[in-house]
């Protein structure tokens, strides 16, 4: 068994990455586990313009690389493996990555979460081109445009709201006859003018990949098995996401939507010297930018924790 560490960072993207410059900076000498595929959501974008600090916004996959290199320039040891156990219950904590185990007296989970997807072959290929998981991220660039929203829950709701504010107009397609979300914004969306509901209907396919962009979609009713194709310019996927958490079931308290538990106003997880920071405890706001918060917050009290608990 190596020495073991004072922090171990498990997973990439801006809370990981943030976690490693502030963990590093205070003499931690951190190790972050990134996972074979490092820097989260952000690499599935095109373009970021509401991450301060770039005027004409960055690419996404440009701003991890970015905080990737600024985490190493401090001295963040860096493995491209992904974590498949830990051990909570003992002291040191225990992580295994690959064939290899390691130990830490303290352990920032920034594992994120994932989008669900339709799993429609021509989503993958426009991501970023039309395609996209996120109104607040990418909601801009369709403008006076034909935008689709897939979903039928609180989500999708208010992507849909959100999206109204910038499209010309907005379909939201969903596979029942009645949507799930909440009364309050089923009311809003009903309301709302801008906002066309289209029941019992699936997204068929997404075209067009040959020129790179989405320039319509084919949509089948699930009552009659009727095509049609309709033209639109952004498709936004709003059926949920699944929190990175399944290594961590049992090892620390997650909530019911399977996101980690944090004590409200920190990342304490149920477990001291445990911390999460990222999309990983966060279903609200789901931002880069709070993302990157909760990560310098998570590396603070692991700084916090080791000075109260570690002989010094």
């Amino acid at each position: 068994m190596a020495t073991t560490r004072k922090v171990i960072i498990i997973g990439s993207g801006p809370a990981g990455y943030t976690a490693a410059v502030y963990a590093a900076r205070a003499n931690l000498a951190p190790l972050m586990l990134t996972g074979i595929q490092p820097g989260g959501q952000l690499m599935l974008t095109t373009l970021v313009e509401n991450y301060p600090g770039f005027v004409e916004g960055i690419q996404g996959p440009e701003l991890m690389e970015t905080m990737k290199k600024q985490a190493e320039h401090f001295g963040t040891e860096m493995i491209a493996e992904d974590v498949t156990a830990v051990d909570f219950s003992k002291r040191p904590f225990v992580i295994r990555a690959g064939e290899r185990v390691f130990e830490s007296h303290t352990v920032i989970i920034a594992t994120g979460a994932s989008s669900k997807l339709l799993g429609l072959p021509a989503e993958s290929k426009l991501m970023g081109r039309g395609v996209s998981t996120c109104a607040t991220c990418d909601g801009f660039f369709f403008k006076d445009q034909n935008i689709m929203v897939v979903g039928g829950g609180d989500s999708a709701l208010e992507e849909a709201l959100y999206l109204s504010r910038l499209g010309r107009q907005v379909d939201v397609v969903h596979r029942r006859a009645a949507l799930r979300g909440s009364k309050i914004m089923q009311e809003r969306a009903f309301k709302n003018p801008k906002i066309k509901f289209l029941w019992d209907t699936i997204v068929h396919d997404i075209l067009d990949v040959a020129k790179g962009k989405v320039t319509s979609v084919l949509l089948k009713n699930l009552k009659t098995n009727a095509r049609e194709e309709r033209p639109v310019d952004g498709l936004f996927v709003a059926i949920g996401h699944q929190p990175n958490t399944q290594i961590f079931r049992g090892q620390v308290e997650l909530l019911p939507n399977e996101y980690i538990k944090v004590n409200p106003g920190t990342t304490q997880t149920s477990v001291p010297g445990v911390f999460a920071a990222g999309d990983v405890q966060d279903h609200v706001y789901r931002q880069a930018v709070t993302a990157a918060g909760t990560g310098c917050m998570a590396a603070l009290e692991a700084e916090r924790y080791l000075e109260a608990t570690q002989p010094h």
